[in-house]
């Protein structure tokens, strides 16, 4: 079986804009592509899983979202870097949902559309529901990085990390999962 890498987007991928809904507002967090192109090369699926409250709360549509998925694309398509699947939950945090993070429904769906192996696989993400989602997945582990609000998760929720390793950005997730796999 294959394993991924999922990636949370906003404050991940990303830099973190309230309810980003505007193409013209997405900017790559330095470093990333190379990270994602590091990961791919490796030998792990790259996909995105991210919660779209926006939507489910009426601040924009899926089609905006997905236009700014085409700019995600158009930004990382020059440097190779190709995602198996974006995965989103477009409910509110307040809306019943098997699929918003925490909950695992968009890594499980994941591993059944592309027989992704769980347990070999990691999830990288800003916020501590990014974590529990991998965790409640089964993933190997489950990645913080101080970008977007990690940072301030780091430093608030400590206690609720669970050993999780915290690290800078997405390229020093990469360096670590490689290392941890032998692969750097």
């Amino acid at each position: 079986m294959k394993r991924a890498v999922f990636i949370d987007r906003d404050g991940t991928i990303n830099v973190e804009r309230h309810y980003l809904h505007k193409p013209e507002e997405f900017e790559l967090i330095p470093g990333v592509a190379r990270a994602l192109r590091q990961l791919q090369d490796a030998g792990f699926l790259l996909v995105v899983v991210t919660n779209q409250a926006g939507i489910g709360r009426g601040y924009y549509t899926e089609d905006d979202m997905h236009r700014v998925h085409d700019r995600m694309h158009e930004l990382l398509d020059p440097e190779g870097v190709r995602f198996t699947g974006i995965y989103f939950a477009p409910e509110a945090p307040h809306q019943p949902s098997e699929r918003r993070k925490p909950a695992p429904g968009m890594l499980l769906d994941a591993h059944r559309h592309h027989g992704i192996n769980l347990t070999g696989s990691y999830m990288i993400g800003d916020k501590r529901i990014d974590l529990e989602a991998g965790w409640n997945a089964g993933c190997k582990m489950s990645l913080l990085v101080r970008t977007g609000y990690g940072r301030e998760v780091e430093l608030n929720e400590a206690d609720q990390l669970n050993g999780a390793p915290v690290v800078n950005d997405l390229a020093e997730a990469a360096a670590w999962i490689l290392k941890n796999e032998g692969l750097a």
